[in-house]
């Protein structure tokens, strides 16, 4: 067997923790604090501001209710269209990219990806923004840099700045895709039609091959004009000719792939999506079409940051409109036309862009295990309202929602990342979902419709599998604590008895919905500011409880706050939760305290870092190729650099 061939099956059976090398990283638990009176003036995703759970409702629902379901799909009316466990996916503005994952490979970015991975199979993941459509790719940047952003005005919200990158990028994202599941999509620049860059086209399908989802055209075209990038009277049919020159482009650049583009991707600002419907887009462009898109954040807080956008709004005062079941339909109410039309052409309805607040969230609110079951809401709500998926965005240290931030960089070396609670509604969501890719949802107006206590049924493949239930209020007491009692079957259904004789339970929770680090999901957690390096931690808890099957009854508690995943049989549980999680661990720690030293030179290759040698590893042209392509194992530099790490690190622990 040659060696090469020999590298690519031992990856192909490596299994468990996986080794990525990351250089001087000593990680620290710290957490920020303010005293009494003081401002905070850091970066705004370290925010500690934590806001008071809102007053319980008046009236109070009632904290006892039945749910009746049926045990077969056929038996029940409104189910949304089958989707998969990788509803949820990440929108990363492509401006900060390097802050999710630099030259090198971060190892806490791969194992967050791994824990979706796991459970739902593959994570959809966006590189684009406002920021894609003035891009430029160049040749190189000084200094090895893999993408520059150029001086804008910073207090103009719609200046967007030029943006230049090289295919360092692009080899970024194909070996990520080596190591975990992650597909993409990649933005067209549509800032100047008269000269459209089509290098992302081409260089995005050669590098990437399979693992390129799809291309966006245009990002929230619906703005151009209120943003000064395009004139007067710009309108949908302007529009539509302008994804028409980007197609002609590309035959005539005789890329091989023409059938993934994405569009409209409005914001629903100036335009609504049936302005665009009506045009002809989508039998004009169905051929070439992969799915439809629009992007949508329910607030802004762009007062607090910007000049001339009002008074900034007051978080505390806001958090009650992110705590009820209404805050997600509301979203959704103006795209429910456009999820009909999506199905009827055959296409995907995806939410391209979305998460609490435009402008960088709200402190407070974002990043909150309130925002947490919000995102939970909204996403199943998404499900039901047969959109096909949803991508949180994510925009560097100086936003509030991310789910997930890289330590600054002049503290890596001792600092880990910091994961947001909405994260954990990724994982919730994936889970909720199961893995099968044909989950159908529906929205059971749990409680005589309380907006405080919603819940969904998921049936995966006809069956009933899993309920999603959600308590947004806040009482330590207990005393708003609801119990749901759970039939399947019986009574006045016509059907036999079906209640199973136990459920499982997994439970996300948190003290509050304002509290941000004490968040678990089945008793696991992340990790606090600082804390996390993407693994789960401490031991996986999921209550089993008894049903009364004479009486055709389970009761199960959801805890105020909280969510509650009820598995309906152990086939359920086996489709949402991983047997095992890969994980990419450290191999080294070169700071001098407390570590075994070794020799960066031996350990200068395997994710990408700038070698001793002055050249990059895994992220470089020469070490990666796409399915499409060369048909070159893409990992297999990176796993003989592992191996050759664990060697040294296995013989300098023996000579201890």
């Amino acid at each position: 067997m040659a060696p090469l061939t020999l590298l690519c099956s031992l990856l192909a059976a490596f299994g468990g923790v996986r080794a990525v090398t990351v250089y001087g990283q000593a990680p620290l638990a710290t957490t920020t604090s303010l005293a009494p009176g003081s401002t905070y003036t850091g970066l705004a995703a370290y925010d500690p501001r934590i806001l008071d759970p809102p007053p319980l409702p008046d009236p109070l629902p009632a904290n006892q209710f039945g749910i009746q379901l049926s045990a077969s799909a056929s038996n029940v009316q409104g189910l949304s269209i089958p989707v998969s466990g990788a509803f949820y996916g990440f929108s990363v503005e492509m401006s900060v990219v390097t802050q999710v994952s630099d030259s090198f490979i971060h190892p806490p970015f791969l194992n967050l990806m791994s824990l979706i991975a796991e459970r739902a199979g593959r994570v959809h993941v966006r590189v684009g923004g406002n920021t894609q459509d003035f891009a430029r790719m160049v040749d190189r940047l000084e200094d090895g840099k893999a993408i520059e952003k150029q001086k804008v005005d910073t207090n103009n919200p719609t200046q967007t700045p030029a943006l230049l990158y090289t295919t360092e990028i692009l080899y970024l994202l194909s070996n990520i895709s080596s190591l975990v599941n992650v597909k993409w999509y990649l933005g067209v620049p549509l800032n100047d039609t008269s000269d459209i860059r089509l290098e992302i086209v081409e260089w995005g399908e050669r590098i990437l091959g399979d693992s390129l989802l799809g291309l966006q055209v245009g990002n929230e075209p619906d703005l151009y004009q209120r943003h000064g990038h395009r004139p007067e009277g710009y309108g949908p049919f302007d529009y539509f000719g302008e994804f028409g020159q980007v197609l002609e482009s590309m035959r005539q650049l005789n890329v091989p792939v023409t059938n993934n583009l994405i569009g409209p991707s409005l914001a629903t600002g100036d335009w609504f999506p049936e302005d665009v419907w009506n045009t002809g887009f989508i039998p004009a462009y169905t051929d070439s079409i992969t799915a439809l898109t629009v992007e949508h954040y329910p607030d802004d807080n762009c007062a607090a940051i910007y000049e001339g956008f009002g008074e900034p709004i007051d978080p505390q005062v806001e958090f009650v409109k992110f705590l009820n079941h209404s805050a997600g339909i509301n979203i959704i109410k103006p795209y429910l036309n456009s999820t009909a039309i999506a199905q009827q052409a055959g296409k995907p309805f995806i939410m391209f862009e979305t998460n609490s607040a435009s402008c960088g969230g709200f402190p407070g609110i974002s990043t909150s295990f309130g925002a947490a079951l919000w995102a939970l809401d909204y996403g199943l709500q998404m499900a039901y309202s047969n959109f096909s998926h949803a991508l949180l965005h994510v925009g560097g240290q100086n936003v509030y929602y991310n789910p997930f931030t890289a330590a600054p960089t002049n503290e890596s070396s001792f600092h880990e990342w910091t994961v947001g609670p909405i994260f954990y509604s990724v994982l919730a969501v994936s889970e909720t979902l199961g893995s099968s890719n044909n989950s159908q949802v529906i929205d059971l107006n749990a409680n005589s419709g309380s907006l405080h206590t919603p819940g969904y049924a998921i049936y995966e493949n006809g069956n009933l599998a899993r309920l999603a239930l959600i308590n947004f209020m806040t009482d330590s007491s207990g005393a708003n604590d609801y119990t749901a009692t759970i039939s399947v079957g019986g009574g006045q259904t016509g059907q036999p008895n079906g209640t199973p004789a136990q459920v499982k339970v997994k439970y996300l929770v948190a003290p509050s919905v304002g509290d941000k680090w004490n968040v678990t999901w089945g008793g696991q957690s992340l990790g606090g500011q600082f804390e996390a390096d993407g693994r789960l931690k401490g031991e996986l808890k999921i209550d089993t409880v008894q049903c009364d099957q004479a009486a055709n009854t389970c009761q199960v508690k959801v805890p105020a706050p909280g969510f509650a995943l009820v598995f309906m049989s152990d086939e359920a549980l086996k489709e949402s939760e991983p047997a095992s999680t890969a994980t990419f661990a450290t191999t080294a720690v070169t700071k001098a305290k407390n570590t075994v030293t070794l020799d960066q030179a031996v350990l200068a290759t395997s994710n990408g870092n700038k070698g001793m040698t002055g050249r990059y590893g895994s992220t470089s042209s020469g070490s990666s190729a796409a399915p499409r392509t060369a048909g070159v194992c893409p990992s297999a530099m990176a796993l003989l650099a592992v191996l050759a790490g664990a060697e040294v690190v296995r013989r300098a622990i023996a000579r201890h």
